[in-house]
């Protein structure tokens, strides 16, 4: 009996500690990328601008203690600027958008190296077009939040004994709020006049039918585990009579890291059934 007592005891000890060390586990991945960029604003130009597109991104993935330790929290950032130019080549513009998002996801793990999550997602966004010809009103701001709804896969391989990490993600905006002027409108009349009526509209799916996707795969290079990254960045609105479309097309290259917060020993110890904690001690 007292055999059986330890042998639960110890099986309930190792439950524990595997659930602290996966509620501990964090990865961090900052990856650097250059691609394509369409850009669209009929407050600005009726004209697409076509060019290039530099983008950095920085996120960090952790386990939770949420429903059993089957969540996971997502911190996203990535800022991109883009230099492009009009099919005639007599003008150009610059671009630049700054996202961040936080979000949690369930994770249904399908079999042992693969696994489906879903969720949703807090999706700020800020930043501009900057017309070079315009005079009257050269630049447009960027500055809408939306509330995403977010789905992951997640797939653990080996190609000739080389362990690789495939991931593909998708985030589509479901509702949310958007600035944009009326057409026509300066920014004048807005911020110094207090003509302000309308100017923040509500978004959905019928007035921005946007979505971004990546597509990953991770391997180790010596000690270090190298990621490589495709981003596909649709943002497009139709309010106030003007339409805009800022498409991006990325390829990034970065570093992963797989890390563990540490916790107080003490902590830890306290946790534990009194017994071991005598046996862990001697």
């Amino acid at each position: 009996m007292v055999w059986g007592i330890c042998v639960f005891a110890q099986t309930a000890l190792q439950a524990q500690e595997d659930s602290l060390k996966a509620s501990r586990y964090l990865m961090r991945a900052t990856l650097y990328g250059v691609g394509y960029s369409n850009v669209y604003d009929t407050y600005l130009s009726p004209q697409e601008y076509k060019g290039m597109d530099f983008r950095v991104t920085r996120e960090t993935m952790r386990m939770t203690t949420l429903f059993d330790g089957n969540v996971s929290a997502q911190n996203f950032f990535q800022a991109n600027l883009s230099y492009t130019h009009n099919r005639a080549d007599n003008n150009n513009t610059f671009a630049g958008l700054v996202n961040w998002n936080y979000g949690l996801h369930y994770q249904f793990r399908i079999t042992e190296n693969f696994k489906l999550l879903a969720g949703g997602l807090a999706d700020f966004n800020g930043g501009f077009v900057y017309n070079l010809r315009n005079t009257n009103n050269p630049a447009s701001a960027k500055a809408y939040i939306n509330l995403d709804a977010s789905g992951m896969a997640i797939w653990h391989v080996k190609v000739k004994n080389v362990p690789l990490t495939l991931r593909y993600q998708l985030n589509v905006p479901v509702a949310g709020v958007l600035f944009s002027p009326n057409y026509g409108q300066s920014y004048y009349e807005i911020f110094t006049l207090g003509n302000s009526d309308g100017v923040v509209r509500f978004t959905s799916l019928h007035n921005q039918p946007s979505f971004r996707q990546m597509l990953s795969v991770d391997f180790p290079v010596g000690s270090s585990k190298v990621r490589m990254s495709y981003v596909c960045d649709i943002q497009q609105s139709d309010v106030n009579e003007i339409q805009t479309h800022i498409y991006s097309h990325v390829f990034m290259v970065g570093f992963v890291k797989d890390l563990y917060r540490i916790k107080n020993k003490k902590e830890l110890l306290c946790r534990l059934p009194c017994g071991h904690i005598k046996e862990r001690q001697k």
